[in-house]
């Protein structure tokens, strides 16, 4: 693509990164293929080659973004499909998280829109602040009808309560892990802000696993969210924030003991953090940090496979594998998970379209809930050819959205492995009917 950037704009670090991609861009439109909005809009401004021409006029010409622009760029879901599909290597997630920098900078949003974004920024990246809203959601399920009905905001508020446990977990509790055996290795585990509210169960999984193999978790006092909630809503100076009080931390503990990797149990988390290099490239005092952070970030299952691990007692479980849009496009991990689940006697089963975003992504579900909610049946509906007894997945965004309209028993990659290596047996397995006795397990 032919760009005309002047060169005041290509000395500026950011424009020039965007000019770069965009001229790497051959208008193919291989990306339409597996675009989900394009999918289901069959609106050239809705794939990812549409959104691209509004960007490069946006950023090209130095216009404030229009409410056009900001309609189709705020449909874009990040699933990152398109650049899995691209043959020409356009890295379309830094042009879009410039593109939405750049919205948020130069374009008022209406009021109830700037409210509710206001709104989900300042609650859902603090743990104690989510907690408390997601009891009140909990609450106000009985009023949800009504609530839906409210002008401007009614939609999105509904969809915000539709994602509210049926059933709140209680608050996790401290739990002292002995490493057995033989040290292997030293990690940290990114604690982050939603999942330990909505599933501390995943993390305490992740740190038994480890320890009965050998692997030491390091529990670090102060680190909080990854920074991708607002970093995905333009938000760059919030999400910079979040990502230096994690890399002081992290880097602080490693230069104390030592560390293998850093380990994400959130595949949308993972994506940001091994995307801190990026994030800080042209930043004097964190770049080489940040980039060093970015090395030490792995997938919990990227790092479990290379412990080799056995099943300690029998499975057979048919299960159907979801794949998170951040963990096989985002990080291109898409092998180690089910390698994983077979290793441990699982059958596991791929779900069609597995290329479709399931319609979390983040914010997105909250923010466009329409769209989402088309999405989330149609994933739902191809899980459900698989003929599967749960289903396995690595984000809890996901989980949260798809559980919530199946009567399947969703559960994280880490707690089957976790189970079938000598663990207890996850919760929403035993609700399900799920039997622990080796003579009982279910088959298909």
């Amino acid at each position: 693509m032919q760009t005309s950037f002047s060169p005041e704009q290509l000395a500026q670090p950011q424009m020039a990164a965007s000019e770069k991609i965009l001229r790497s861009c051959v208008h193919c439109g291989f990306c339409t293929a597996t675009c989900p909005t394009y999918l289901l809009k069959g609106d050239e401004l809705d794939s990812p080659r549409g959104r691209i021409y509004l960007i490069k006029d946006m950023l090209e010409n130095g216009k404030p973004a229009t409410a056009e622009v900001v309609k189709h760029i705020d449909r874009c879901l990040s699933c990152l499909s398109c650049m899995t599909t691209c043959p020409s290597g356009v890295h379309y997630m830094h042009l879009v998280d410039h593109a939405r920098t750049y919205i948020e900078q130069t374009y008022k949003r209406p009021l109830p829109d700037r409210a509710l974004r206001a709104l989900l920024r300042f609650i859902l990246p603090h743990r104690e602040r989510f907690r408390l809203a997601a009891a009140c959601a909990l609450l106000l399920k009985p009023l949800r009808p009504l609530i839906a009905t409210l002008p401007l905001l009614g939609e999105r508020l509904a969809a915000m309560i539709d994602l509210a446990p049926a059933q709140f977990p209680a608050r996790a509790v401290a739990e002292r892990v002995v490493v057995q055996g033989n040290s292997r290795g030293r990690v940290i585990i990114l604690e982050g802000c939603a999942q330990p509210v909505l599933k501390p169960s995943i993390n305490a999984a992740a740190r038994r696993l480890l320890a009965r193999n050998g692997v030491e978790v390091v529990e670090v006092a102060g680190e909080g969210c990854c920074g991708a909630l607002v970093h995905h809503m333009g938000q760059e100076h919030d999400a910079l924030g979040f990502a230096r009080r994690n890399i002081d931390l992290w880097l602080a503990e490693a230069d104390r003991g030592g560390l293998d990797a850093i380990l994400l149990t959130t595949s949308g988390c993972g994506t940001t953090v091994k995307n801190y290099g990026f994030m800080f490239r042209d930043d004097p005092a964190y770049g080489e940090k940040a980039a060093r952070v970015s090395a030490l970030a792995k997938d919990i299952s990227e790092y479990l496979v290379t412990l080799e691990l056995r099943p300690q007692r029998a499975t057979g479980q048919v299960l159907a594998y979801h794949s998170a849009c951040s963990l096989q496009h985002g990080q291109q991990v898409r092998d180690e998970p089910k390698r994983l689940l077979k290793a441990m006697g699982f059958v596991v089963k791929d779900v069609p379209e597995a290329h479709i975003c399931c319609g979390s992504a983040g914010t997105y579900n909250m923010l466009q809930p329409e769209i989402a909610g088309q999405l989330k049946a149609r994933k739902l509906a191809n899980i459900a050819r698989t003929k599967p007894m749960a289903v396995a997945a690595g984000n809890i965004g996901c989980m949260t959205q798809l559980s919530s309209g199946s009567a399947l028993p969703f559960v994280h990659t880490v707690e089957f492995v976790d189970w079938a290596n000598g663990g207890p047996m996850p919760e929403p397995l035993a609700q399900f009917g799920f039997l622990d006795q080796p003579e009982q397990i279910l088959v298909s």
